[in-house]
């Protein structure tokens, strides 16, 4: 299934790349290669995750404190975030009305 990452949902991973590289050189990447990961997983098993009351899906990463939220429309899959766990809960939702 083809895979559409919101600009948002890449500065998102971006910043935490960097945020990480900065605590201890090789952290960003290892964050960069876990979302790669499970973006690749998300592609493959798109309907696996339970659909959530505003309509979406998420996969949390598992060492690092974020999440991926996403929906399916037209045959793709809609990256709409890389979120942290703890900060601003769905934050991010208003995005998905660009889309669909």
């Amino acid at each position: 299934m083809k895979i559409e990452i919101l600009h948002e949902a890449e500065e998102e991973l971006t910043e935490a790349i960097a945020y990480y590289e900065e605590i201890e050189s090789g952290l960003g990447v290892r964050l960069k290669e876990e979302v790669r990961t499970i973006i690749r997983w998300i592609g493959d098993n798109p309907e696996i995750p339970r659909l959530r009351p505003k309509e979406y899906r998420r996969v949390n990463l598992k060492v690092f404190r974020y999440y991926i939220p996403y929906f399916v429309w037209n045959d793709a899959v809609w990256i709409l975030a890389v979120a942290h766990g703890s900060r601003r809960p769905e934050y991010w939702s208003d995005r998905k009305k660009r889309i669909g």
